[in-house]
């Protein structure tokens, strides 16, 4: 019994390890959306355009992910917690959409209807896990994309200056109070279920810098 306690408390919190997730899978760690976009030179407003796209396809929709996850939650912090950040989201969703709508249409891409297809595979998985029963998942899924946002952010700055959007102060909370509410969680179950969220949330955007990468290279390619 001992040994089991002792095992329990040597186990990384949610927090932790969400922590250690972004660090790994974040958008911060993808080449292509931390730095490649920025140096592209001619090809750079393409990009910018492309990738204030499909982010919008994934994210300029409501309710998303985290209306669902307010929806769910129970305890007081939390939903306080997640109130701010549906009003802090509504701000960067309507930021988003003024961006893409001064970048254009989508840019002229070979594979556009694997790419449709891809996306709303992407788009789909983020719903479920936004209205998933298990206790913790969506907000999982919420911590995620609001600590995962502060490196997304840069990237639409960019669009937004490049396309002569005004530039607004990044609206969302901190990450701090983020991993605070991920702290306090006391129930093991429940903080399985958060770290699969953020997992899997991670896991979506992940695809989705990739997929931007690729669409990147195969314009390259057209244009050459």
């Amino acid at each position: 019994m001992a040994y089991l306690v002792q095992q329990e408390a040597a186990r990384p919190g949610a927090a932790e390890t969400i922590g250690a997730l972004l660090a790994a899978d974040g958008a911060k760690g993808h080449p292509y959306i931390a730095c490649s976009i920025f140096a592209r030179g001619r090809e750079a407003g393409r990009d910018l355009a492309d990738a204030v796209h499909l982010v919008s396809s994934l994210h300029g929709r409501q309710p998303g992910v985290i209306d669902h996850a307010r929806d769910k939650a129970a305890d007081p912090a939390v939903r306080a917690w997640l109130d701010a950040a549906m009003t802090g989201f509504a701000a960067e969703r309507a930021y988003l959409m003024r961006t893409v709508v001064a970048a254009g249409p989508l840019p002229s891409t070979p594979g556009q209807a694997e790419c449709e297809a891809a996306v709303t595979g992407q788009r789909h998985a983020l719903d479920m896990l936004g209205r998933s029963d298990r206790n913790g998942c969506a907000l999982g899924a919420a911590l995620a994309l609001v600590l995962d946002w502060r490196a997304i952010r840069p990237m639409i700055d960019a669009a937004a200056q490049r396309f002569g959007v005004t530039l607004i102060p990044p609206a969302l909370p901190s990450a701090r109070q983020g991993l605070a509410i991920a702290a306090a969680t006391d129930s093991p179950a429940i903080e399985r279920a958060m770290v699969f969220g953020a997992q899997q949330l991670l896991a979506q955007h992940r695809g989705l810098w990739s997929l931007l990468e690729a669409r990147a290279e195969a314009r390259v390619e057209m244009f050459a």
